[in-house]
């Protein structure tokens, strides 16, 4: 099957993003810019590089 089929789907999806007008959470993106906490963050307590440390100098 030829290319057609897709190019005219992203053809869509681009006028349609071009186009439509979007109701934007301005709110939600501030907090996405400025860092807003995240779930995956680790607390500040937890050293990620112990596991790493040589065992026998300790």
């Amino acid at each position: 099957m030829g290319r057609g089929r897709a190019k005219a789907k992203q053809t869509k999806v681009a006028r349609d993003l071009k186009y439509r007008t979007h109701e934007t959470d301005l709110s939600a993106l501030a907090r996405e810019l400025h860092g807003g906490s995240d779930d995956d963050e680790q607390p500040e307590d937890v050293d990620e590089w112990s596991d790493y440390a040589d065992r026998d100098s300790r």
